[in-house]
């Protein structure tokens, strides 16, 4: 089990406190299905929130302490049907997701004045995963879209 310092503690409890629980346990109670989802959750967000639906609160405690235990991971608060759990993200985690080069990214597009005595323009643009920015700074398809050759015939009659 991850020891955490009190100050610490208390920093997570107050980060904890505007999320929304993320892993459900129902009357199954915590299975290895259930505890291979917190495992990914943790992996991917480091502090969540677990709601724990059933009344017994001796089973609630041994849910946690098990999950603290055989993940790794810190309690950080238990309250009613509500567990809060934190366990620091891997390094080669974030690396990965980085650069994987899909999705939108920000690019900075600066531009010199017409007359060349005024300031460049600069614009901050969101590219596409498909787009690119071509020299004279306008976004183009980084590969043109496939034409149908059967729609290339009948455009042509």
């Amino acid at each position: 089990m991850l020891k955490l310092t009190p100050a610490e503690r208390s920093v997570f409890r107050a980060d904890a406190h505007a999320l929304n629980p993320v892993v459900m346990i129902g009357e199954a109670g915590l299975t290895d299905a259930v505890l291979k989802e917190i495992d990914l959750s943790l992996n991917s967000h480091g502090l969540i929130k677990i709601r724990v639906f059933g009344d017994d609160r001796d089973a609630r405690i041994e849910m946690y302490e098990t999950i603290c235990s055989k993940l790794d991971a810190a309690p950080i608060q238990h309250i009613g049907k509500l567990l809060v759990v934190y366990r620091p993200i891997k390094e080669a985690e974030k690396e990965r997701s980085g650069t994987s080069g899909r999705g939108m990214r920000e690019v900075t597009i600066v531009k010199p004045s017409p007359s060349g005595t005024k300031r460049p323009s600069v614009t901050k643009v969101m590219v596409k995963g498909n787009e690119r920015v071509t020299q004279g700074g306008s976004i183009k398809r980084a590969k043109p879209r496939q034409s149908s050759a059967k729609k290339s015939s009948l455009g042509s009659r």
